[in-house]
């Protein structure tokens, strides 16, 4: 029996929301939806995408107002580690467009992207458990993210969270740092690329149900504002374990059964 559009919409609201900056891969997830619920157009994915973002940017009050302080020093410098590893992103990106890349629409390479991706987490918080890291942000690890953005735009199940995350940790960022910059770098990353989409969208014609649009944003939206909030929290006395055996029971899942 197919689902009504409504429904449909809510439940991609949520799926978006839970997993845009949790690091279980929102494209992941999103790629696995439709295989069980009516396919939806990129455009769609894209809007829901941004919505997911943009409701995040409250919970960084302190942050973007220091950015918005731009004369000063501390501000200059988050300016040009955050653009920094946006540039690496974006270079990667028009090459990858340039060779017109096409993400794999196929359950098998997300699973097993999310399998080996938890493997990494469980084998990173082995490695950093006994190492102090630090709580600055560095020129190093900026460029770091920068590229495992774009090992998450390549493979959908790595993640961009969780890529960049770890990529940070390794490096010997603390978590809760890593976590902070990586959804700093995350937000114009994710709007950027959601803005291209959307002109390529409206450029070819694209037509939408905005009805359904607009309920799958505000439920992606109202999520993701929740799932952060909670995240900021759960990252200054926890590990990533606990992301990294879901993944791995997620992916496992997948190839079974799919």
């Amino acid at each position: 029996m197919e689902l009504p559009h409504w429904f449909t919409a809510i439940i991609l609201g949520v799926i978006e929301g839970l997993t845009e900056f949790l690091p279980v891969s929102s494209t992941g997830h999103l790629l696995i939806a439709e295989h069980w619920l009516p396919r939806q157009t990129d455009l769609f994915n894209v809007v829901i995408q941004s919505g997911a973002v943009l409701a995040v940017i409250p919970l960084f009050r302190e942050r973007i107002s220091l950015l918005l302080r731009w004369r000063e020093r501390q501000s200059q410098q988050l300016w040009a580690l955050i653009l920094l590893s946006f540039g690496i992103t974006a270079a990667g990106g028009i090459l990858l467009e340039k060779f017109h890349f096409r993400l794999p629409e196929a359950t098998g390479p997300v699973a097993w992207a999310l399998i080996i991706g938890g493997l990494i987490f469980l084998l990173v918080e082995r490695m950093v458990v006994q190492k102090k890291l630090r709580s600055e942000h560095t020129w190093p690890v900026a460029a770091i993210v920068g590229a495992a953005q774009l090992v998450a735009a390549a493979f959908p199940g790595a993640s961009r969270s969780g890529s960049t995350i770890m990529a940070s940790m390794l490096a010997g960022t603390s978590r809760v740092t890593a976590t902070e910059f990586s959804f700093l770098v995350g937000i114009p990353t994710l709007l950027a690329a959601s803005a291209l989409k959307l002109f390529k969208a409206f450029m070819h014609g694209a037509t939408e149900d905005w009805s359904m649009l607009l309920l799958s944003t505000l439920v992606a939206a109202a999520v993701s504002f929740v799932t952060v909030k909670w995240l900021l929290r759960f990252v200054q006395t926890h590990s990533f374990a606990m992301f990294g055996v879901y993944r791995i029971v997620i992916g496992t899942a997948l190839l079974c059964f799919s």
